[in-house]
């Protein structure tokens, strides 16, 4: 079981046209600075993902897949200390390079490959499944209020019964839920500002409007993140849920599992949009199994290896109960997946088989693919 190569297949795919925003708003969604572009510069599908294909010594493979805009020399230097190794012999809580954004990739190839040669699924290395089908939403970034009434209807139509928008302080939430509740009843909505409405005053005009409809599932991340003490003041103010997104992708904005616990001690949330690798998402989980709180698994609009890790991850997690950023197929043109996930909306299901239990698409990764590098 000895790590004997490394095949790094860098792709760039696509959204279908339509899906992310409406026709003439031009609002990038990609969040981290891109060399010398600042943070909201650049579209997330511009950007390239990493496909990792590790073969062990027996001939397993393990695939894995980073978040978007990856470090050629981290991966090469991650990859140099891996080459060579017994997977037996890591510890796959702890694996042996620092934390960095490509970690969780390179994570989810050695729990891949280290199941498959166990027999066993990813999700048993976790401890098994507390639930074998995870709850999904639909999704959409910034759209005109015209639109909003015959997209949710759309969605509603399909099963799903809650919708994520992306938001700033220029668009008319009031009017999109009060549009959605005539059209979808039923329908929930989680509203993401990324921090983007910036003032409390602005938070709370917004929280009694929307209150008022009473379709918000939650606001997340409504305010610049440093302004904890904020947060615990609107959820006293407002009935609407308060969530916190703890993106441990997101080094660079210092974002770490401490989060979620300092949170709970500010009193300042009643759950938690969770990001990060096979442990520290089971970290989160159990720090948000412990306090009583909800939450779900966010995403970075990926495709079909990490959702399938992501499909593990929250199927073993107690707390995962509202609807999951799992939905890369809708919004991207390909996922890289022979099969795709099994989606029945509102719910999608467990995969099964062995590792991850999917089957990687190489004619799918050739046809996207922009540069190729082999390690071994």
């Amino acid at each position: 079981m000895i790590i004997k190569s490394f095949t790094c297949y860098e792709v760039i795919v696509p959204a279908h046209e339509g899906v992310i925003e409406s026709k003439g708003i031009n609002k990038p969604l990609h969040k981290l600075p891109k060399g010398a572009k600042s943070g909201w510069s650049l579209q997330f599908d511009e950007l390239p993902k990493l496909v990792l294909k590790m073969e062990l010594s027996n001939g397993i493979i393990g695939w894995g897949e980073c978040y978007r805009d990856h470090n050629w020399q981290v991966v090469s230097d991650i990859i140099n200390v891996l080459l060579g190794t017994d997977i037996r012999t890591l510890t796959l809580q702890k694996l042996p390079f620092n934390f960095c954004r490509e970690y969780d990739g390179f994570e989810c190839a050695i729990y891949d490959a280290y199941a498959k040669a166990h027999n066993m699924r990813v999700v048993d290395l976790l401890g098994g499944p507390v639930q074998d089908k995870v709850r999904v939403g639909a999704w959409s970034s910034h759209r005109r209020l015209e639109e909003i009434g015959d997209l949710a209807k759309n969605f509603a139509d399909q099963g799903y019964d809650c919708i994520k928008f992306k938001t700033d302080l220029e668009d008319d939430v009031k009017g999109w839920c009060e549009s959605i509740k005539a059209s979808a009843p039923n329908m929930e909505v989680i509203l993401d500002p990324n921090e983007r409405w910036l003032y409390p005053g602005e938070v709370r005009k917004r929280a009694d409007a929307l209150a008022e409809v009473g379709n918000v599932l939650c606001l997340e991340d409504p305010l610049p993140r440093w302004m904890l003490s904020e947060y615990a003041l609107l959820r006293q103010y407002s009935s609407v849920p308060i969530v916190l997104h703890v993106s441990l992708p997101y080094i660079l904005h210092g974002q770490r599992v401490k989060d979620a616990i300092q949170a709970i001690q500010a009193k300042a949330v009643d759950g938690y949009n969770f990001n990060g690798g096979l442990a520290n998402f089971q970290r989160l989980d159990y720090i948000a199994t412990a306090a009583g709180l909800p939450c779900w698994h966010g995403s970075e609009i990926d495709l079909g290896i990490l959702e399938a890790m992501y499909l593990h991850s929250a199927a073993a997690a107690a707390s995962c109960i509202w609807p999951s950023d799992i939905f890369g197929r809708m919004i991207r043109t390909h996922d890289l997946l022979k099969i795709p996930l099994h989606f029945k909306p509102p719910y999608a299901y467990l995969p099964e088989g062995l590792g991850l239990g999917i089957e990687v698409d190489e004619d799918a990764i050739a046809h996207f693919q922009v540069a190729k590098k082999e390690f071994s």
